[in-house]
């Protein structure tokens, strides 16, 4: 069985050590011969690899692994890049999400002025990153988890339009199906989807029963509105309702009361619901300020609890049972340390259906062309698609209703106009995109809002002219 080559690109991310873990947990489905950690951070990556040392030592003897800084290092004879960087690192996500308060705007690292910001930095760094991949790497698959995962998908059809190795993909409409899919008692595995819209921006239309072919979603949506308690009470058991997450499923079930024709993405409340969303925090405590307090410091004294023992096997970490048991979803391969189930788990099912062409499907952003031909042909959708070895193909969705198309074509002009910008340096396509974005709304505050922008990106910020 062949062998595959894997780099981590941004191997100092808080969710690194649950996708290593992982890694050594599907060994039977995708075995793997190599793991590099790249990252430009090096105190960050140090971190995560000297856990991850331990980690392959123990449960994948004779995988070489190693971090670097080099590019040439991380690249060369590689199968697969996952790519989860955070451009301009976490101090700038602090920015992101600041600076909009001052402007009576949500601060949010995706969506809103705080995710254009974000998006101005991520076109630069992964337009850059990606032409040294393929320097070393030609034929390599690329698999793109760095946000905005919009406005990236939106560059790499413009930048490498005929490179058909690199997929864009987001974890979060996985993660609505797992929290709902329990009412009706199925499994992701056990259904197929049928979803349409832009990254963090998006609609359930139908989940299929595999083995009967029954749409499922009604029975969910009927739940979710005449059982609102029951849901409460599932909820409340996967999320603590005090935290982020907890919060944004309560809204989000309540969204499903407003909308009860399709299950929506959870983002969708920060456009739909703006200022519900808006009250939820404020210029002194934002999410940065919950990951920097939770994930970010569990993540660091994990990795250094093992490293400061010097193994996990017969200790509080040991993991044997998973790794033993293998990519099975009776064992409960769940996140470990980051806990988010799904970030590492749903790359690891689309990697498996291109090493097996498993014909699978999986959501992924693809250009529409007629996909759904009453939105812009040009648009980059997220929409379910067939997996193999050697092709993607999308699912045809049909014309979409009056609402949706307005919302998905206001975000798809902001978008768009941001990447034109820093592509082409343009200021006034930049004022454009900001002052076009729902969330924004208003040139005069799109003016000041990119002068504060532009001075804490410094070196990030591209130098615009007009």
């Amino acid at each position: 069985m062949k062998k595959y080559s894997v780099t981590i690109c941004g191997g100092g991310s808080t969710y690194t050590p649950d996708m290593l873990e992982l890694l050594c947990v599907a060994q039977k489905k995708f075995p793997i011969r190599k793991v590099v950690l790249f990252d430009i951070d090096y105190q960050r990556q140090k971190t995560v690899n000297d856990y991850a040392e331990i980690l392959f030592n123990e449960y994948c003897e004779g995988v070489e692994f190693f971090s670097t800084l080099d590019p040439k290092e991380a690249f060369e004879d590689m199968d697969f890049a996952f790519v989860q960087i955070r451009a301009g690192g976490m101090d700038l996500r602090n920015s992101d999400e600041k600076i909009p308060y001052t402007y009576d705007c949500i601060g949010q690292e995706t969506c809103g002025p705080g995710g254009l910001s974000y998006g101005v930095r991520s076109v630069i760094e992964m337009k850059n990153l990606i032409n040294s991949i393929r320097t070393y790497s030609p034929n390599s698959w690329i698999i793109n988890y760095s946000n905005p995962a919009a406005i990236v998908a939106e560059m790499t059809k413009r930048v490498f339009p005929n490179d058909k190795r690199i997929i864009n993909i987001c974890d979060m409409p996985t993660q609505v199906l797992d929290t709902y899919l329990p009412l009706v008692n199925k499994k992701r595995s056990e259904i197929e989807p049928r979803y349409f819209g832009l990254n963090h921006y998006g609609w359930f239309t139908k989940i299929i029963d595999k083995k009967t072919g029954e749409d499922l979603l009604p029975e969910i949506l009927k739940i979710c509105v005449t059982e609102k308690e029951r849901v409460h009470k599932l909820i409340d058991n996967m999320y603590d309702v005090t935290t982020h997450w907890g919060k944004t499923f309560e809204d989000h079930l309540d969204m499903i009361q407003d909308y009860p024709y399709s299950l929506p993405n959870t983002y969708n409340l920060y456009y739909l619901y703006p200022d519900r969303r808006y009250s939820h925090y404020d210029i002194k405590t934002t999410r940065y300020d919950e990951i920097i307090e939770g994930r970010e410091k569990n993540v660091i004294m994990y990795c250094n609890a093992i490293k400061a023992l010097g193994k996990m096997k017969g200790t509080q970490y040991d993991i044997t049972d998973k790794v033993n048991a293998g990519l099975l979803e009776e064992t409960g391969c769940s996140s470990t340390i980051a806990y988010n189930d799904v970030h590492a788990t749903y790359l690891i099912e689309l990697v498996i259906s291109i090493i097996e062409n498993g014909n699978d499907i999986c959501l992924l952003m693809i250009q529409n062309n007629g996909i759904i031909p009453n939105l812009s042909s040009e648009m980059m959708l997220e929409v379910p698609c067939r997996v193999g070895s050697q092709f993607i193909e999308p699912l045809h969705i049909g014309p979409v209703s009056t609402f949706e198309k307005g919302l998905l074509e206001n975000q798809f002009a902001s978008e768009s106009l941001l990447v034109d910008a820093v592509l082409e340096n343009d200021k006034q396509k930049m004022l454009q995109a900001f002052t076009i974005n729902r969330l924004v709304n208003d040139t005069e505050r799109a003016k000041k809002i990119i002068a504060e922008f532009e001075k804490a990106n410094g070196k990030f910020w591209p130098k615009l002219k007009g």
